[in-house]
Parts: structure tokens; sequence; C-alpha cells
């Protein structure tokens, strides 16, 4: 047996039988020959891993536009806890690990750079050309946008990632939502529910993380005090913000253990959406928040005309499907905006916008 055929029947023998196996996955777009060391999940974690979108979450802002301190996160360091709740919650529960693994890695591949309020400005700004969500165009990177050499030498479009995935990434996001949104939970949106249970945990272990490292670092930016995280969700979930990951993972497991669906308790997925509700009003969009918005929303503005005139100007890469009569100006713009770092962003803005001093 190879190395993959061990590790397949290895999940037969100890997973959940509500665990996805590789050897049964639904497969690929383009079909490929199986690899003698990695199962397919193996296999996507590592294409995303070695992306270059992968490579840019490293410069693009978590909560805090272009922070110059070194303890803040990113949405690198955000993928990377999002990982590791994750995968102990999936080894706990006997699922898969490593398709848990591969949707978390790339579940924020096409987040725009400036955090939410980036999001919310390049959205208006396609309002009239389909709109934009990063949950959307992360599928889009890795399904189109980014670019892999086949074993025989040939480019391709995407990522050919498998099947379960792809609907892992595109199920993850919940916006504002409330963790309410599960399968069994809300049938208004039953499209947006992964299929896997590991989609389900991909798209828990996100609120899970952000929720906790947010808060952290609002506090530490000294946006927020102690005092004004809700008392009723620190009386559920602990006083520090350890206890609230220890605490929700634990009840995540407990509800979950050999079950179709991802669960947890009434009284903590009453608490953590009420700290989603508090970052989303005092940190996110509020009043504090409020004049870096604007400033993010003016700069995308700018940056977005300028490009939507001048589309020679994108660089060949990023203007391949326009060239190719297959993305329209604005997608192709929106694409390129999307996929740049805060820091690139704005020294372009600087470039364009900004008078630089002659020397004689």
């Amino acid at each position: 047996m190879t190395p993959r055929e061990i590790t397949e029947a290895w999940e037969d023998r100890r997973l959940s039988p509500h665990g996805a196996r590789s050897a049964r996955s639904k497969g690929r777009a383009r079909p490929e020959a199986p690899d003698d060391l990695r199962t397919a999940f193996q296999r996507d974690r590592d294409r995303v891993v070695h992306s270059k979108a992968f490579r840019r979450l490293m410069h693009k802002t978590q909560v805090f536009i272009a922070p110059e301190g070194d303890h803040y996160r990113t949405r690198l360091t955000h993928t990377l806890e999002v990982a590791q709740i994750a995968r102990t919650i999936a080894r706990a529960i006997r699922i898969n690990e490593d398709l848990t693994e591969a949707i978390v890695l790339a579940h924020d591949l096409g987040h725009p750079p400036f955090g939410h309020a980036g999001e919310e400005a390049l959205d208006r700004l396609m309002a009239e050309h389909g709109g934009f969500r990063h949950d959307r165009q992360s599928l889009r990177i890795v399904e189109v946008l980014e670019r892999r050499r086949t074993r025989d030498g040939t480019d391709e479009d995407g990522l050919n990632l498998t099947w379960e995935v792809r609907d892992g990434i595109r199920g993850h996001s919940k916006g504002r939502a409330d963790l309410d949104a599960l399968p069994g939970l809300d049938d208004a949106l039953p499209e947006a529910i992964p299929d896997t249970i590991e989609g389900q945990l991909a798209r828990v272990a996100d609120r899970v993380a952000y929720i906790h490292h947010d808060t952290d670092d609002a506090i530490r930016a000294g946006l927020i005090g102690e005092r004004d995280v809700p008392v009723s969700a620190r009386e559920v979930l602990g006083e520090t913000r350890g206890r609230w990951v220890d605490t929700t993972v634990r009840d995540i497991v407990a509800h979950s253990t050999d079950t179709a669906r991802l669960m947890m308790g009434d009284a903590v997925r009453a608490a953590l959406d009420e700290l989603k509700e508090f970052l989303f009003g005092t940190v996110y969009f509020g009043s504090v928040a409020r004049a870096e918005v604007v400033a993010v929303s003016r700069l995308l503005e700018m940056l977005f005309g300028y490009y939507v005139e001048h589309p020679e100007e994108i660089g060949p890469d990023a203007r391949r499907l326009l060239d190719e009569g297959r993305a329209t100006v604005h997608r192709t713009v929106c694409d390129f905006l999307a996929g740049m770092t805060d820091r690139f962003a704005i020294r372009t803005q600087q470039r364009l916008f900004v008078p630089r001093a002659w020397s004689f």
C-alpha cells in the first residue's frame, strides 16, 4: 500500500461515521491522478499554502488598518488561529482534520485590504457590477485567479481543489448573522451552509477566533476597555480571552461528538452572538473607527476610479481575464484592488495622487 492508501484506510477505521473520507471525495473539476504520498485533502491544503494569495495575507488588516505594532493580528495570523481551534475540535470529535485545515487556510484568501472597511467599500463600488463579498472572492481566487502549473508543464486557471474544500470556502462566511445559521437551525440560507461537518466547523471556528483576538487587539489599542466587554457574555465564557476559547471549544466538542452536524449549547451560542454584535458596534464600525472607515472608503474609491479609466496600467497577471475577454473592466479592477495588501494600496494611492517634491 502507498502512504496515501494507508492514510485513507486509517480514516475509514478511526474517523466518526460523519467525518469526510478523502478517498470518497466528490472530486475535482478537472480530474487528476491520485498522489502516492498525500490524500486529496492534504494536496489541497498544500496548494493553498503555496499560493500567492496566501502569502499576501501577511500584510492584510484583520482589524487595524496598516498596523505598526508587532503584536496586532493580520489576516495570516487570524487564519492560523482559526486553523488551531478548528483542528483541536476536529481531532476531538474525530472528523477529517486535513479537510478542515484546507478549508480554513483558504477561507480568507479573498479578503481585500483594510479589513471590514475595505470589504464594505468594494461592495459599494461594485454595487452595479455584481457586488463584492470576500467569501465569493476567496472561491474566485482558488477557481480562476490563481494560476497553477500542472505536472505536464502547462498553466491552468485556479488550484483545482476538491469539491468539499470549495464547498467549505463558499459557506464559511456568516457576515453579521448569528450562529443560529447552522444546518437545521436556519432554513433561510440553505445554500450558504457547508455540506460537510468539516465545513461547518470552519464556519464556526472563524467566529470563535475573531471574537477572541479582535477583542484582545481592540483593548491593546485602547479602543475599548476590559469593563466595556458585555458582562453577560463574560459570565458564560469566562473573564479572560483564553478562557473564552477554552469554554467554547469544550462546549462544541461536548455537543458535536458523534453528531452529523456541528452543535453548541444555547448559552455559549448566545454569548458569542452578543460579543459579535459588540465588536461590530464598537470596534469595526463604531464611532472611534469611523474616521478610518471614511479614509479607507475614499482611498479605494480613488484607486477604483483611476484603474477603471486606465486598465492598461494594471499588471498583466491581474489583467489576464480582461485581455482574454473573460472579465469586465470593473470586475478586473475589483480583483486587482482586492488582491492588494494594505501597504501596497497606500503606496499606490500616494504614487498616483500625492505630489512629490522635485529635486534640482
